[in-house]
């Protein structure tokens, strides 16, 4: 198992990457949405799918005009938990900014033999695998670049993306819980 490094020391990838920066988003929620000032906006029954640009989305709109791609896919219960239904609002945003959000039903991913962890995979080279602790902080991550994870996080992100549903469309099914 590679070493266990801070987040932060692979955030370069965000703009290095050439092609394709790929994720699976298997959690029920994230302590980082929790603490977030977007999430007491959103909890106060704000609509934070048209938010002002983050860098995070800055990043993602000037990699869609270099035709690079951003995409990811979220795992979701029935009914979604509260976590992931803030998501579904504030993913909106990331999706005008360019970034190919999709869904799919948790008992669809199971179907399918999907991990029942996050990770990144950039240019199908290069795997970040989160590791996140039962109160949904993210303590590290592991980086692989080895060719059984890299060919094994292909063949979930193809499957994944298969069966996954865009956003809106995803969003037109769900019963709001407002």
């Amino acid at each position: 198992m590679p070493e266990l490094i801070p987040f932060d020391e692979i955030t370069h990838l965000f703009t290095d990457f050439q092609h394709t920066a790929w994720r699976l988003e298997t959690r029920r929620g994230y302590a980082s949405d929790r603490q977030s000032p977007k999430w007491a906006r959103w909890k106060a029954g704000e609509d934070i799918s048209s938010e002002p640009a983050d860098s995070w989305r800055t990043n993602v709109a000037a990699a869609a005009a270099q035709g690079r791609r951003f995409e990811r896919v979220r795992l979701v219960d029935d009914p979604p938990t509260e976590g992931q239904q803030f998501l579904l609002a504030s993913g909106l945003g990331n999706v005008a900014a360019g970034e190919d959000i999709r869904n799919l039903r948790r008992t669809d991913a199971l179907e399918l033999g999907l991990p029942d962890f996050d990770f990144w995979l950039f240019d199908a080279h290069t795997v970040v695998k989160f590791v996140i602790d039962e109160n949904d902080v993210t303590v590290g991550v592991n980086v692989f670049e080895d060719a059984e994870s890299v060919v094994q996080a292909c063949q979930v992100r193809d499957a994944a993306w298969h069966f996954a549903v865009p956003t809106r469309e995803f969003q037109a099914r769900v019963p709001s819980a407002r």
